[in-house]
């Protein structure tokens, strides 16, 4: 069967590479070559930022009810084309094809919602101590926005870096994950074409392995692009965020984090053990939302040990394609060498292996790790993959004080059968999500989703109209004022 090609856009058009080179995109299960894409360079990322700059004004001055208009139909466009998209983004990223065909229903459901965010309040009247005055915040939006998207849960997220912004009035350009160029990028596009969103308002480039630098350097060097819009990691975050800074470029960082979950002694074992399993191997441990580490007190330890062990053995691996499969393949396989050297380096430390520590071809098999030493990498950096954690404490305060040892702050769980007193425990875990008897892995459209600490700030939801728009101060007099001069 012949290699399908794909094209950037921008302005509107689709167009190869000004190079004229593609690059291989590869299929993680199979290792076949999934598609060739144009290895967009920074000349293409001129080109769109150019069309984004132009789109910008007539875009802004738009209506409510226009920007509504064509979210529905993209809400639309994504639920025809369910299956179609969702294949795509199982053969791309190895995502199971249940957790792609989700991603569809929940960016269909996330467009419908924020074709209602745009008649939100654009402002509030403030007080004013000068009599006659009429004092009032408007919100506007800031121009074109950079977004970053990645290859792990690329239909949703790639959405995500999107919608937000253009709700508010302002343009993108999405460079996607070389990892993920189609479903993280080209797919978005497409619909976005599809449903009549004037040429230059969502523009996406991409590029080939290593040659992100060229394509990001043009996000900082023209000066329309106000805000960097990254879903990401820590690393990239740092450097990204140190460039904006020096030019005052807005940033909004949705970062990685290293999960706990705390699992109290009065829990319900079986609900413990398949919330453990989910928040742990779901996506095979591939999202930021994953399950890192599982902080339990020591009385119910052995049991819940024993009873997670059995039921991560049971979970089927191999081809994200068929129905049945839980454990898909990891991204690539410089991924797969990651996991591998930080797992055996934990061992090697005098950590103990339950189950996993293993991999056949891109799969790695779920791993369960006890007695890890605090200064191993697998216990404080985030590791992209089915690997977890398990401690023993004895009380809920040296929980709270685990949880909180690294220094991301994204997601957490408390397990307990005294909602109350889990409740009462969740503002002192140091991440912007707590999940009382709920996994770590949760997410609702509306929440106000995001990190603290290292794990970067913005959030989803309403809020994150703020994050793309200014405030202006308007102050009318309908007099007028005396001067001391």
């Amino acid at each position: 069967m012949e290699v399908k090609k794909y094209q950037y856009y921008a302005g509107g058009v689709w167009r190869d590479a000004e190079n004229g080179r593609t690059f291989d995109d590869l299929e993680p299960y199979s290792g076949k070559v999934f598609a060739k894409v144009a290895a967009g360079s920074g000349k293409d990322m001129k080109i769109a930022l150019a069309a984004a700059a132009e789109a910008f004004p007539a875009w802004a001055a738009t209506t409510p009810a226009q920007r509504a208009e064509l979210l529905f139909k993209a809400a639309a466009i994504i639920k025809r084309r369910r299956t179609e998209i969702a294949a795509i983004l199982a053969k791309e990223t190895g995502s199971t094809i249940s957790f792609a065909t989700f991603q569809q229903d929940l960016v269909a459901a996330t467009l419908r919602q924020v074709a209602g965010w745009v008649y939100l309040p654009k402002g509030e009247v403030l007080e004013t101590n000068a009599p006659g005055s009429h004092s009032i915040g408007v919100r506007r939006p800031l121009g074109v926005v950079a977004s970053f998207t990645p290859w792990n849960g690329a239909n949703v997220l790639s959405w995500r870096a999107v919608i937000s912004p253009v709700a508010a009035g302002n343009t993108v350009v999405v460079k996607p994950s070389e990892f993920a160029p189609v479903s993280a990028g080209v797919m978005l596009a497409e619909v976005a074409e599809e449903a009549g969103f004037p040429a230059g308002v969502i523009n996406v480039v991409t590029h080939a392995p290593g040659a992100a630098g060229a394509i990001a350097d043009e996000f900082f060097d023209r000066p329309e692009v106000r805000v960097i819009n990254l879903i990401g990691g820590v690393k990239t975050a740092r450097m990204l965020a140190e460039r904006a800074g020096r030019l005052l470029k807005r940033t909004v960082m949705e970062l990685g984090g290293f999960n706990p979950m705390i699992i109290l002694d009065d829990v319900d074992m079986d609900y413990a053990v398949r919330t453990a399993t989910f928040g742990s191997f779901f996506h095979q441990g591939q999202i930021c939302l994953n399950t890192r580490r599982i902080i339990i007190q020591r009385k119910i330890y052995e049991e819940f040990l024993g009873k997670f062990v059995a039921r991560t053995n049971s979970l089927p691996a191999g081809d994200p394609l068929n129905p049945k499969t839980i454990i898909g393949p990891i991204i690539t396989r410089d991924a797969i060498k990651l996991i591998d050297d930080r797992v055996k380096q934990a061992v090697s430390s005098g950590a103990k292996v339950h189950t996993g520590a293993k991999y056949d071809g891109q799969i790695y098999f779920p791993t369960i790790l006890t007695d890890v030493p605090l200064n191993a990498a697998i216990a404080n950096e985030e590791t992209f993959g089915p690997v977890v954690v398990v401690e023993a404490v004895d009380t809920p305060e040296e929980a709270i004080a685990a949880a909180n040892r690294t220094m991301y702050g994204l997601t957490s769980s408390i397990l307990s059968r005294n909602t109350y007193k889990a409740f009462e425990m969740a503002p002192k875990v140091l991440a912007g999500i707590v999940n009382v008897n709920s996994p770590t892995v949760n997410d609702e459209i509306h929440a106000p989703m995001g990190g603290v600490r290292d794990s970067g700030w913005g959030r989803t939801g309403p809020r994150s109209l703020d994050d793309f728009s200014d405030v202006i101060w308007i102050n009318s007099h309908s007099g007028q004022h005396q001067y001391p001069f």
